[in-house]
């Protein structure tokens, strides 16, 4: 067995490529908006991708699952929550996917999204580690404000920071201490606020380390998730969609964009104009932006 993380670091987002050596199959966790990458790996190892999961309809990148399952036939994993509009299986609480001699088991872990969810991986009847999507992070915990206006179920900021309390302190603290965390963001990430610079730990450590997990009351840990959270960019709400529905091909939706012809130049005071359009009037200096 062995697990691989693949980095995007301009969005600080990891995804991860679980291999079963004797069965030669990868089942794929939160995959980022260009799939090759997996497809090298999987003909790297002479392996066939089998399974896709998603930790819950992200909000800052657009995922590949629908497009790698149209080319690899790999069924699609996530919770029923999510109302998704793609082809997929349900991977609710207690559902076991089985690639050779690994179980990977479904925990509900909502609070940074209603339909959130922790995949546990076991490895010869041992839990090894757990995939925490953006529930848990090294250092700190998913961001609860991104669903109040996205998504099929919407939720308040405190209903879901409530949630995350219990799903941290019931679910994801009571695995093993030696339980290998890997999230699916690291620092620079908008989806928490103050995440570590490490793109793995373990529980134990955490339980030890991570402000959100040591001991507080709900209401307490509720007025700390909720205050000093980054700003939220616009196109958030529209990626929970779009991950919802399932993305184009990449590369056709690359090519599909508009270039401008080499030597280009807009006419005389079209920034300007465009800029009044937005409201960004008195900004602009010689006719640029």
């Amino acid at each position: 067995m062995k697990i691989q993380q693949f980095e995007d670091k301009g969005l600080a987002h990891y995804s991860y490529a679980i291999l079963s050596e004797c069965q030669k199959e990868i089942v794929l966790v939160d995959p980022a908006r260009n799939p090759q990458q997996y497809y090298d790996y999987a003909q790297e190892h002479d392996a066939q991708i089998v399974g896709v999961i998603e930790t819950h309809p992200h909000a800052d990148f657009v995922s590949s699952h629908l497009e790698i399952h149209e080319k690899t036939g790999a069924t699609i994993y996530a919770h029923s929550l999510v109302g998704a509009d793609y082809p997929h299986q349900a991977f609710d609480e207690g559902a076991v996917l089985e690639i050779g001699k690994v179980k990977l088991k479904s925990l509900h872990t909502p609070g940074h999204s209603p339909d959130s969810i922790s995949v546990v991986l076991e490895h010869e009847g041992k839990d090894k580690a757990v995939f925490t999507g953006d529930t848990l992070f090294i250092g700190d915990v998913g961001r609860p404000d991104l669903r109040e206006n996205a998504g099929n179920l919407t939720a308040k900021r405190e209903e879901l920071a409530r949630q995350m309390y219990h799903s941290t302190r019931e679910k994801l603290m009571k695995l093993a201490d030696d339980v290998v965390v890997y999230p699916a963001h690291g620092a620079g990430t908008l989806c928490g606020k103050a995440l570590s610079e490490a793109n793995s730990s373990t529980i134990g450590d955490e339980k030890f380390s991570n402000p959100a997990l040591k001991e507080m009351t709900e209401d307490q840990f509720v007025t700390y998730l909720t205050a000093d959270q980054p700003f939220i960019p616009k196109y958030f709400g529209y990626d929970v969609g779009l991950n919802k529905q399932g993305a184009p091909n990449y590369q056709q939706s690359v090519q599909a964009v508009k270039r401008l012809e080499k030597n280009f130049s807009p006419e005389e005071g079209a920034l300007n104009r465009c800029a009044s359009a937005r409201g960004l009037q008195g900004r602009t200096s010689g006719g640029s932006l």
